[in-house]
């Protein structure tokens, strides 16, 4: 692992956390705080008691997709187009996915799910963007 493992790493932590913020703290926040009196939802005061596992999920979030990203990396190819499928795949097999069986299991509104993986998808194709540009066949980052 070298220094742009790294430095990717941190990057993509970051945009995850900041993507996570602004589709479910900004755009999801109203549907949320209605389910917060029916318990299905921690509130504000409550989720920040748990910030810190948040913090962790996202650095695994960003260093588990720059480690996938460079492995499936296909020199020659072009960046934005990998990025793309990267994104998409990784939407595929695990974003939309988890929102279904959240669905399957809890009392969640469908309209709520529905703009749980559209949203997340969204970011999961910015994400891979996003690591697609930091792992370009350049030598320096």
């Amino acid at each position: 692992m070298d220094k742009r493992f790294w430095i990717c790493g941190i990057v993509v932590s970051v945009a995850a956390l900041l993507l996570d913020f602004l589709v479910h703290g900004v755009l999801l926040q109203p549907d949320y705080a209605a389910l917060v009196p029916k318990g299905i939802y921690r509130g504000p005061e409550e989720a920040n008691a748990y910030l810190p596992y948040m913090c962790a999920a996202h650095l695994l979030i960003g260093f588990g997709l720059t480690w996938l990203y460079r492995k499936g990396m296909e020199p020659g190819r072009p960046a934005f187009g990998q990025g793309l499928r990267f994104g998409a795949a990784i939407a595929a097999m695990s974003t939309i996915p988890g929102y279904l069986i959240y669905y399957a299991v809890q009392p969640l509104p469908a309209g709520l799910v529905h703009k749980q993986m559209i949203f997340s998808a969204i970011a999961m194709l910015l994400l891979g963007l996003l690591l697609a540009w930091l792992n370009p066949a350049r030598k320096t980052l």
